[in-house]
């Protein structure tokens, strides 16, 4: 029986979840749960706005900082761990309030995973020497030749998904929405039943506004110097999924020399804009979310009143 309650605070970059998070953390008796793909990783502090440790000390947040930057790390891995954290969250009598904007971990966790064949290292170096050749968006063609409906669903720019499409066909003779088509039911479908509350502006350049803002404060807070001192770890290099986030890539690019400081901020600029975007365009296509425009005056209260009111069902 879907018995316990979870709690799913979404939104797009930049649209305020952590804030409120804290603020219901204060209320309720409430666990926090990242649901993010960059915050898992150790060092990489500035350009995914990580919580400080003063914020971590009074409302800590499971799944940050549980791996190096070398390491992968996948939806089966986080539905993993995120359902581990949930139960112990439950076993404190406590309830799991999951907090990010990873679209496909909350898909993978609610809606379960396909069981994909692992990463192939040598497959994978092969397909980033093709992009080098011939770029992203030519593999992104024939990735639509071969599997129409993740090309559909892939930005031509994407670089991660575009590989890791390419891979598991190349790998298996099999497309990955085939292998998508095989999803598996996770416990969490039975186990828990969950409220999906959104942050999303009504206007969209009020957004655009806070991404550009935020961008300026990470390099005013040494966003450069922080990829700097990632780029001296001997074993990461620009290919490690963690270093594909979004700033990342193009502020590496910029330290290699391959573009000007104004060229990668403003490739940063439009990269955050274009996962925002992508984050939306998921969200409105899930059912029964909730939405909230976190500048509207009363929003918090509605918030805090929608989770109050499922807490008691």
């Amino acid at each position: 029986m879907k018995n316990t309650p979870v709690i799913c605070l979404m939104g797009p970059t930049a649209s305020g979840k952590t804030e409120v998070a804290i603020r219901l953390c204060e209320l309720l008796p409430l666990g926090i749960v990242s649901v993010d793909s960059a915050l898992v990783y150790r060092g990489m502090d500035i350009g995914t706005a990580k919580p400080g440790p003063e914020v971590l000390a009074a409302s800590p947040h499971r799944l940050i900082n549980i791996r190096d930057p070398e390491e992968p790390y996948s939806a089966g891995d986080f539905v993993r761990d995120a359902l581990r954290e949930m139960r112990e969250i439950r076993s404190q009598g406590r309830v799991p309030l999951l907090v990010g904007g990873t679209m496909l971990y909350f898909r993978a966790l609610i809606h379960g995973i396909a069981r994909l064949p692992e990463a192939d290292p040598e497959l994978r170096a092969q397909i980033d020497d093709e992009a080098r050749r011939c770029g992203w968006p030519q593999l992104h063609a024939e990735l639509g030749e071969v599997d129409p409906a993740a090309a559909a669903r892939i930005n031509p720019n994407d670089s991660q998904r575009i590989q890791r499409a390419l891979e598991v066909f190349r790998a298996t003779g099999r497309t990955l929405s085939d292998w998508q088509a095989d999803t598996q039911p996770r416990a969490a479908s039975t186990e828990f039943r969950f409220l999906k509350l959104a942050l999303v502006h009504e206007n969209r350049a009020t957004l655009h506004e806070l991404i550009g803002r935020r961008l300026e404060q990470m390099l005013e807070a040494g966003l450069l110097d922080e990829i700097r001192a990632l780029r001296e770890r001997p074993a990461l290099s620009a290919a490690a999924s963690s270093m594909r986030s979004v700033g990342y890539r193009q502020f590496w690019a910029h330290l290699d020399g391959q573009t000007d400081l104004a060229t990668a901020k403003y490739k940063a600029l439009v990269a955050t804009r274009q996962l925002a975007k992508r984050q939306m365009t998921w969200l409105r296509s899930e059912q029964d979310v909730r939405f909230f425009d976190p500048l509207e005056k009363n929003s918090f209260a509605a918030i805090l009143s929608a989770v109050k009111g499922f807490l008691q069902e």
